[in-house]
């Protein structure tokens, strides 16, 4: 009683289409090519398809990247954050509401502690005489769920009691995890009943695997760059499995499915049409800079002040991707020129460590530094642009411009004060700016950077 069983995966796609009518086509060419040979396979994604900088999932909510998945004949799914915490609680929990696939997810509740009925915490695949379990779990982005209406739990908890109840039941357990390579490793080590642990959320790629211990970890980075594949050999008489993984480089594809092309353009066509509704008319162009003063940027720090009832406002120009033409501003312009999955935030920063923030902030390296992830989908971070604070430079030997001076509403900053700042939540990830990272947080969900400007726009114009 010997069964091997081909699993192809998917990760990180986050909604970039270009490669994807190839991908397509390869998985409809290894589905035949096992159904000839009398083979197993199973097509798994493991988070992150969705995101809205695409026209085409924002303007269906992501319902559009599920028809995808669907015309694919993937057999199940795990959400990552974009799914997770870029869409509102009903866009969320309704967005597989069509799916003809499994969605995994063993850690993400509703607030009373019940499982949505359209998620399962695992499932388990019958090949021949072999059991497989699929455990899916997300990364816990607590405070962001929280604020959505969401409960998230500890993964690792969940995962371990799902092993125990999971390792009489199956010949092998495979766990579908959103979590990141450093959580995968520590997975790896904790529970060595896991098979194999297919990853994703920090995009790596592992071309025949990485084995921890008993466990073997994939991955298969990001945009559709790679399909990846995990061969499982189960002998049931004596109860071994062997694992095996590889990547196949979407770049060495060399035909594409037609249908999905034709069928993706109409739907990015349609996604164009929903998102020229009229938002306002603007008498005269916004313009805006990356590395000068411009009033595009200092509007949108205006705005992030009012809507997160700051005492101050900073918000880098990078954010904005171009100016906005005199005219008819529609939700489609809006989106072009923002279209980063980035919420409002206001943090609680003591002048001392404000001063540090506009410091750094405010050097060269940093205005010119190029960012990945977080989020941001621009390409440089831009000059910081404030509402509420001054900044007095001078001219020192080096040619180069040093702060000398800061004040807040017209007073020299005070070192001792608690100012609250009104910001974006990127820069609460990571270690852009380590005072912001360590401040008190307040996140202001489902809006997104987007709407604030959408909101003001509006406000100024339409009165």
């Amino acid at each position: 009683m010997r069964e091997t069983i081909h699993i192809y995966h998917t990760n990180d796609v986050h909604s970039h289409f270009e490669r994807w009518p190839k991908v397509v086509h390869y998985l409809q060419t290894v589905r035949k090519k096992h159904q000839q040979n009398r083979e197993h396979m199973v097509l798994l994604d493991i988070g992150d398809f969705i995101d809205r900088f695409h026209p085409l999932t924002e303007a269906s909510a992501g319902k559009g990247n599920v028809i995808l998945l669907n015309d694919a004949a993937y057999d199940a799914v795990t959400i990552g954050n974009n799914e997770g915490i870029t869409l509102s609680h009903e866009q969320l929990d309704t967005l597989y509401t069509n799916a003809t696939f499994s969605v995994i997810v063993a850690n993400v509740f509703y607030e009373n502690g019940e499982r949505p009925c359209w998620m399962k915490p695992y499932i388990i695949m019958t090949f021949g005489h072999v059991r497989i379990a699929f455990i899916g779990v997300t990364v816990p982005f607590q405070a962001f769920y929280e604020l959505l209406g969401w409960r998230v739990a500890d993964p690792f908890d969940t995962v371990a009691q799902l092993i125990e109840e999971l390792s009489e039941k199956a010949d092998a357990i495979v766990l579908l995890s959103h979590l990141g390579i450093n959580d995968d490793e520590k997975m790896a080590h904790m529970f060595p009943q896991l098979t194999a642990i297919l990853g994703g959320h920090t995009h790596h790629v592992f071309e025949h695997g990485k084995r921890v211990n008993e466990t073997l970890l994939c991955g298969a980075g990001k945009f559709a760059h790679y399909v990846g594949c995990l061969t499982l050999t189960i002998d049931k008489n004596n109860r071994k499995v062997d694992a095996r993984a590889y990547v196949q480089h979407t770049d060495t594809f060399e035909h594409e499915c037609v249908e999905t092309k034709r069928k993706l353009n109409h739907m990015i066509e349609q996604a164009t049409n929903a998102l020229a509704q009229p938002i306002v008319y603007l008498p005269e162009p916004l313009h805006m800079d990356w590395f000068s003063p411009s009033p595009f940027a200092s509007l949108l720090a205006q705005a992030l002040n009012e809507w997160c009832e700051g005492d101050i406002a900073m918000v880098n120009a990078g954010v904005l991707l171009a100016s906005l033409p005199k005219g008819v501003v529609t939700k489609g312009d809006i989106h072009r020129i923002c279209p980063h999955p980035i919420n409002p935030c206001k943090v609680y920063l003591r002048g001392s460590e404000l001063k540090e923030v506009i410091l750094q902030a405010e050097t060269e390296q940093m205005k010119q530094l190029r960012v990945r992830g977080f989020g941001f989908r621009g390409e440089v971070m831009g000059q910081m642009v404030y509402d509420g604070v001054t900044i007095e430079k001078e001219t020192m030997s080096d040619g180069q411009e040093h702060v000398r001076r800061i004040f807040i509403h017209h007073q020299p900053i005070d070192e001792r004060k608690t100012y609250a700042v009104a910001t974006i939540d990127m820069f609460t990830f990571g270690h852009l700016y380590p005072e912001i990272y360590r401040a008190k947080k307040q996140y202001y969900m489902p809006e997104m950077l987007r709407d604030v400007l959408a909101w003001k726009l509006k406000n100024m114009y339409q009165q």
